[in-house]
This record gives C-alpha cells, structure tokens and sequence, in this order.
C-alpha cells in the first residue's frame, strides 16, 4: 500500500505560510510510508510546500479554472500516479488538524475495510425552511418540534460535514468520490474550525493557539506561575487592627488577572518565605479570595520548586516567576 495524503489550500492570502507548514509535519506523522504532496497552480505555493518537506503537484490549466472542482485535481493526480491506492484529502484552511485524526481516519479504511471517510462535526442548530421575502408564506421547521423544542443536553444534535479532510480509495476517486461503503469520522468542536472568509481568520488564530497541533515537541507554554506574596501580589506592608489582626491589600486587578491565567489552563501557586512568612489565618483567606494554593517555602527556595516541578511533570521552560530574582535564583 502507498497511502498519499493530499494538502490543498484553497486560500492564498493571508497567512499563507502558516496554513501550509502545518501540513506536511502532521500528516508525515500519522500515516505509514506517507508521500505529502501539495496541490497548486502558483508559484509561491510550491516554494513554501517545497521549503517544508512536501512534493508539489503542478495542476494543469484544465483543472485550474474557477469552475474546477476539487475532484477535478485529485482525479488528475491519480491519473499521473497510478502507484497511489489511497488518498487523503486535507484542507489546510482547517488549521486544527491534528494526526491523530488522520491516523484514526485512515485505520477505517485500511483495517475496517471502509471506501471513503469524511470528517464530521456535531452541531446543535434548529433549522427553519427558507421562504421568498415579501411572501405570505409562512416558514417551516425542518428538524425540530416548535411545540417541544429540546434543551441542548437533550438533543444529541446532527453530524454536518466540516470539510477539514476526506479519505479516498482510488476506485472512489475514479467513480466520483464519495460512495462504497463510507463512514464519517466525527471530530470536536474545538477542532473544527474553518477558514472561510476574512473575518474567520481572528477565530481561527485564537482556536489554533489553544487546540493546534505544534509538531512532535511539546510547545514552550507556561503551565505553573509561582506568585510572591510579599511585594507581588500585596504592597509589602501587613497592616494591624486594634484587636492584633493583620491584613494586607490585594489588588482587585491582580486577582483578575490571575483568573484569566486559571481560565487558560495554568496554575497559580502563591508564595512565601521564611524571611517573610504569612500567617495561616491570612493564608487562608488570600486562598480563598484568590483560589490559589498558598505555600511557604523554606531557605532551600530553589530546591523545593525543582521538587514541585518534579511533582507536577514540569520544565524550567513551563514555569514563570513574579517577585524578586533573588529570592528563587540565589
């Protein structure tokens, strides 16, 4: 078998480096013997394909045309390829890619005897039938009981096609692509994402950064911010109260900002030290107005953070730092 996956991007604007490079490295690792090519008609396509480890498909004028089809392209290709058996469709404006879909994809083809597999999303939409405007008309529901309308955790939704990648066997290609015995593959929500038009791009900048797929070695994100208390978080002065209660302000923008951190996944561990130690009482309470762990850590302060990263499966790399250099790196 000599399965070849296939990558053509549709959009050839903005960004266009970004949507292609992240091809050839995810498809290469999901699939066996892999050959990764690039469909295009444009000079400064094939350079950056080329630049990144793909081979280049140089469409023809016939299939180049606006009113070409994608099936068009990839029944040209197998046409000069009799060699390939198998063929993976990927659309690089669906930046979310990941391999492990491709890998699953594909195993439904070569091992559960599948002829087309297309990639799927489950969206929950009422769908009403459309109607002429200015009609007397009155619109219908295409999918739902107006009378017992669902609530979303009642309704498992419908699979819509999402265009992110479409599995082929060569007799499917030759036929007319989708039919035989197919199956879709369904993928999250999260990974689903579509360039369509300018305003998609900013959604799809964000999705990427949290659910994209950065190649084989782990990406350098902060996971854990270890937070002085003293001078960081509060303004260095404990205050007292009459009955001997100390206190300390925090800045309400400080906590906000430390949620924002909590919301994208990293932990925030506040800290103290002998020299400087913060009572359990008020500990408690910077705890609970925060929802950060407090810590007070001894004079070996580099060592009990290497023990904590040890602990949580960290790198340097993951771990930032807010107070003064000295206190952790003396």
């Amino acid at each position: 078998m000599n399965p070849q996956v296939w990558a053509w991007p549709h959009k050839t604007g903005l960004h266009l480096c970004s949507l292609l490079v992240t091809k050839p490295e995810e498809s290469t690792y999901s699939v066996l013997s892999p050959s990764v090519w690039v469909s295009t008609d444009h000079d400064d396509i094939e350079k950056v394909a080329k630049a990144w480890g793909a081979q280049v498909h140089r469409r023809s004028p016939e299939v180049s045309k606006d009113s070409s089809s994608s099936l068009d392209t990839i029944q040209e290709f197998v046409r000069l390829n009799p060699e390939v058996d198998v063929i993976c469709h990927i659309q690089a404006t669906s930046p979310c890619l990941h391999p492990f879909h491709l890998k699953e994809a594909l195993e439904m083809i070569t091992k559960q005897g599948f002829t087309s597999v297309f990639s799927v999303v489950r969206e929950h939409h009422f769908r009403w039938q459309e109607v002429k405007k200015g009609g007397s008309v009155a619109t219908q529901p295409l999918n739902l009981d107006p009378s017992n309308r669902p609530r979303r955790q009642d309704w498992d939704g419908e699979l819509c096609e999402n265009g992110s990648f479409y599995i082929y066997t060569r007799a499917m290609i030759e036929r007319g692509l989708q039919g035989g015995k197919w199956a879709y593959y369904e993928m999250l929500p999260e990974y689903s994402v579509d360039i369509d038009v300018d305003i998609d791009w900013p959604v799809a900048e964000q999705r990427v950064l949290r659910f994209g797929y950065f190649g084989l070695d782990k990406p350098e994100v902060v996971r854990l911010l270890l937070c002085k208390v003293s001078g960081c978080l509060t303004d260095g002065r404990v205050l007292i109260s009459v009955s001997g209660e100390e206190m300390v302000s925090v800045n309400t923008r400080d906590t906000m900002g430390i949620r924002m951190l909590q919301r994208e996944g990293v932990e925030v561990i506040l800290i103290s030290s002998s020299e400087d130690p913060v009572t359990k009482a008020l500990a408690d309470k910077l705890s609970q107005r925060t929802g950060c762990e407090v810590r007070q850590l001894g004079k070996d302060i580099q060592g009990e953070v290497k023990a904590m990263m040890d602990d949580k499966d960290l790198d340097w790399k993951e771990v930032a730092y807010m107070g003064k250099l000295t206190v952790l790196f003396n």
